[in-house]
């Protein structure tokens, strides 16, 4: 078994704080919540479409919504498998932990809410866009491989990803106002993030919880499975960019060179690898938590996000 240390978090303040965050996916996006296709949806730091030089402004700006439909389309993804991990949790606490249970079925029900209202989007998305844009799947398939690996494997896949989506809007949306994107698309990533600092918190504890029941040669095993589900994405993130790229042609109506599409794939497969995998592999708080797992695991880490970076 392991002991590891970790900030200090207590489920009361985590109930405590989810209890003051009330909203409903019909309030946010609906026949009076209409995005504006005018505005860029996504700020340059996470969208990564000005320095293509081979497209317009127009382009540019186009491309940034289609980034905006995949970015929230990955969010609603993985969060097909953070639900059933968070569930099987939840069994495992029984009543022996009130407090924790407690936490954790709210956790489950706000995942279930997040698939939800980024299935209302992707439909107001398409609706408004007026062409379709491929993405990647099917989630159950994604799933299914992630949750193939070990529970704590996927529980620091999943830390990985909700400390990502603090750095994200904490760092690049909220109080972004030179870049002036979409109220309404920020509205749904600021509500998102308001309870995702709540799950940062919880899978915290989880990976914890789930840590002590382990020997060192099973965390091990643990850093290898989340390297694997690592490279698994990467490869989707990947082919995401070619979808990104055949959207983006249907879009503007023209067929785009060879030239222009190497390009845009360089870069953006660039920037979804920043976006999705070292932003969230180098924040602190995940970084501190897979040290005390294994200082081993942490430099393996350390050294694959440079390659993402």
């Amino acid at each position: 078994m392991t002991t590891i240390a970790i900030p200090k978090f207590s489920y009361q303040a985590i109930l405590n704080d989810a209890a003051k965050i009330s909203w409903r996916v019909e309030d946010l996006i609906g026949s009076n919540q209409q995005l504006d296709f005018t505005k860029p949806f996504l700020p340059e730091a996470i969208a990564h479409t000005q320095s293509i030089s081979c497209l317009t402004p127009d382009e540019q700006l186009t491309l940034n919504h289609i980034r905006g439909n995949s970015y929230l389309h990955l969010f609603g993804l993985v969060e097909e498998f953070i639900l059933p991990l968070v569930v099987d949790h939840v069994q495992s606490i029984g009543c022996g932990n009130i407090q924790a249970a407690q936490a954790y079925l709210g956790f489950a029900e706000e995942e279930s809410k997040h698939i939800h209202l980024f299935r209302q989007f992707a439909a107001a998305f398409e609706a408004g866009f007026r062409s379709h844009c491929g993405v990647i799947g099917p989630p159950k398939a994604i799933a299914d491989f992630v949750l193939q690996h070990s529970s704590l494997g996927v529980a620091l896949m999943t830390l990985h990803i909700e400390w990502m989506t603090q750095r994200h809007f904490l760092e690049s949306v909220r109080d972004n106002r030179r870049e002036q994107l979409d109220p309404q698309f920020c509205s749904l990533l600021k509500h998102h993030w308001q309870e995702e600092a709540q799950h940062a918190r919880l899978d915290t504890l989880m990976v914890q919880d789930l840590a002590e029941t382990l020997d060192a040669e099973a965390i091990d095993a643990a850093i290898n499975d989340y390297i694997a589900i690592i490279q698994y994405l990467n490869t989707g993130l990947k082919a995401q960019v070619q979808l990104d790229i055949a959207s983006l042609e249907q879009a503007i109506g023209r067929t785009l060179s060879a030239k222009e599409r190497d390009e845009i794939q360089q870069i953006q497969e660039r920037s979804y690898q920043k976006t999705f995998l070292s932003s969230g592999m180098t924040h602190p708080n995940f970084m501190q938590s897979v040290q005390a797992l294994s200082s081993n695991g942490h430099a393996r880490i350390a050294a694959l996000a440079t390659s993402f970076s």
